[in-house]
C-alpha cells in the first residue's frame, strides 16, 4: 500500500480545497426582443419568444 513520505502541510492541502468553494454568477444574456436579461437558449420568460419567434404567449397585465 502506498504511504506519503511526508505530510501534507497545512497550507497546500487548503491550496487543493479552495476550488470547490468559488461562486460563479450564472450566464446571462439579453432578450433580442424585449431587451431583459435571460438564461443564454432559454424562452425569455419576460416576453415569450426565443430566436425572434413567439415561443409563449404571455398575457400583458
Amino acid at each position: 500500500m502506498a504511504v506519503p513520505k511526508r505530510k501534507t502541510s497545512k497550507a497546500r492541502r487548503d491550496k487543493r480545497r479552495s476550488a470547490v468553494w468559488k461562486l460563479e454568477a450564472p450566464a446571462m444574456s439579453k432578450c433580442d426582443n424585449c431587451g431583459a436579461y435571460k438564461a443564454p437558449h432559454k424562452v425569455c420568460k419576460n416576453c415569450g419568444f426565443y430566436k425572434g419567434v413567439e415561443v409563449l404567449k404571455i398575457d400583458a397585465e
